[in-house]
């Protein structure tokens, strides 16, 4: 073996990314090799054990809009100089299954960007793997059936394998790069994700009265997002959408109110996006802008500002008025994720070796 120990962090929302790197962390005790399995889960600062000239190191972390979630590009932002020591980034992303074919998600900006980071931090990098293990956006569509589930972690199981062999035997596999012109392609997708979508995905999950207040989402959120504003749970701006919350609560009160959210992007869209157009064309500095070289992109910044500002607000408004039984039941029956069908995501639990 070229390694004598592995560390590895990681983040989950669900148990996807950590069950991956449980794998690896597996693959390598069962070769005798000494493992450090860590989760930056609320992390204050990175906690990094002796390294060795012979240590690889790993980050397994989903992947949110095309990019890392936020919390572990802070992670590795923050990860100090090493050299002489080697590194991977494995990514797990929406993976689908069509009767027999498997369907995989696409990476974007997810393994590009750390990868950069890290390689300015003195690591070289020695593997970037995607990984399709099951989706769980519960916000666009239910959880998996069980038997598609336990098909698509049984594929992956292997892929990783040969993925952690490779690694721990001295090979290079850069996997992720196979997809890099579509993955290039999504970067705009990945950046509006990053400073715009992230936060209208965040309010649309709401609390319905089936909530007891027992406060397991909010003790379990991985970035404290999650306080209670009138007895209620109040989704704030940081949250990663990580569907840790949803999964969780024993009550199944979480949802994604879809009918409030289709209002609120209608209303933007054909009601205030028109006044805002005709408002800055009235003060004339809509011809200032339409002059400027960076005309798309300083519209585009402004919408913005006015779109998170909206939806701060709406999403305010609507949590007060859940306290009212009438709305209440409104807004929940009214959210897919209210019915059966939509299912919450129940992944296999990896055990440790």
């Amino acid at each position: 073996m070229k390694y004598d120990q592995v560390i590895i962090y990681y983040f989950s929302g669900t148990g996807n990314s950590r069950n991956a790197a449980q794998w690896i962390v597996n693959i390598a005790k069962e070769k005798g090799l000494k493992t450090h399995l860590l989760n930056i889960d609320q992390s204050k600062s990175v906690e990094i054990p002796e390294t060795t000239t012979k240590t690889l190191i790993g980050f397994c972390s989903p992947t949110h809009g095309f990019n890392m979630p936020p919390i572990m590009l802070k992670f590795i932002r923050s990860f100090p100089k090493l050299t002489n020591v080697d590194a991977f980034i494995l990514n797990t992303r929406g993976g689908l299954k069509l009767h027999r074919y498997f369907l995989p998600g696409l990476s974007g900006i997810a393994q590009i960007f750390p990868a950069l980071i890290l390689r300015l931090k003195g690591l070289r990098i020695v593997g970037m793997q995607p990984l399709d293990l099951p989706s769980n956006w519960l916000i666009l569509h239910p959880g998996l059936r069980k038997k598609v589930v336990d098909s698509i972690y049984s594929r992956c199981k292997s892929i990783t394998g040969a993925f952690a062999e490779n690694m721990l035997q001295g090979k290079r596999q850069y996997k992720a790069l196979l997809s890099l012109p579509f993955d290039l392609a999504l970067l705009p997708v990945a950046i509006g994700y990053y400073f715009i979508g992230r936060f209208f995905l965040a309010k649309t999950l709401i609390s319905t009265n089936a909530c007891n207040s027992c406060e397991k989402c909010i003790i379990q959120c991985p970035v404290q997002s999650i306080k209670m504003v009138n007895n209620r749970p109040f989704w704030k701006y940081n949250c990663e959408s990580c569907m840790r919350c949803v999964n969780a609560c024993p009550k199944r009160a979480i949802e994604t109110s879809h009918s409030y959210s289709g209002l609120l992007a209608v209303i933007f869209s054909l009601v205030l996006t028109p006044l805002i157009v005709n408002g800055l064309s009235a003060l004339g500095i809509m011809d200032w802008i339409n002059k400027s070289a960076l005309s798309g992109i300083l519209l585009f910044i402004f919408n913005s500002i006015i779109f998170v500002a909206f939806v701060f607000l709406a999403y305010r408004f609507m949590h007060y008025m859940m306290r009212f039984a009438l709305v209440n039941k409104l807004i929940t029956y009214t959210s897919i994720s209210k019915y059966k069908f939509w299912r919450r995501y129940k992944p296999p639990h990896i055990r440790a070796k």
